[in-house]
């Protein structure tokens, strides 16, 4: 998957799904903003065992390896600044910002990949239609069915335990 990954001349952001290559458009500045909130506040508490990354593939199996938009890992799984993917057996978390070009896949597709690859904490963010900024759904694997299960819905502060105990300020949004 990392020679893929690395050919000459592809477009960033590349990922595979069931085989296919699939290309990401640009992104809105809610999305980039979305993403680096999240990113800087899962920083902020990060226990030194784990690191956060932004769009680094996740190879769940030969034929599928997404590209969450946020990745918390364990830091024995980083082998350089030059790494292009993880295995999801090193994931604790994956993130996915919604986008309308992306929405089936962050919602339904990737969600099921990444449970059924063993990945223990997935969440979906969605922009509040009436505030813009963003709404969290977080959700645990059920490691018996390899499923994930509802745990909750985040407004204006994420307040986490898991993968290790996160607290992020949503309305800062504003700010960036």
């Amino acid at each position: 998957m990392d020679d893929l990954l690395t050919l000459p001349d592809l477009p960033p952001h590349i990922q595979l799904i069931d085989g296919t290559l699939v290309l990401t458009h640009p992104q809105s500045s809610y999305h980039s903003v979305g993403v680096d909130l999240l990113v800087g506040g899962l920083r902020a508490s990060r226990p030194a065992e784990f690191k956060v990354s932004r769009q680094t593939t996740v190879i769940l199996d030969e034929r599928n390896g997404p590209e969450p938009d946020v990745t918390v890992t364990r830091a024995d799984a980083c082998r350089g600044l030059d790494q292009v993917s993880f295995q999801a057996k090193d994931v604790l978390l994956a993130v996915e910002v919604v986008s309308p070009d992306s929405a089936s896949l962050d919602r339904t597709a990737k969600p099921q990949k990444y449970a059924a690859a063993g990945i223990p904490n997935f969440w979906r963010v969605e922009q509040d239609g009436i505030t813009g900024r963003p709404v969290i759904h977080v959700y645990e694997l059920d490691p018996v069915t390899r499923v994930y299960v509802y745990a909750g819905m985040h407004r204006d502060r994420l307040k986490v335990e898991k993968p290790y105990p996160i607290d992020i300020d949503l309305t800062a949004i504003d700010d960036l």
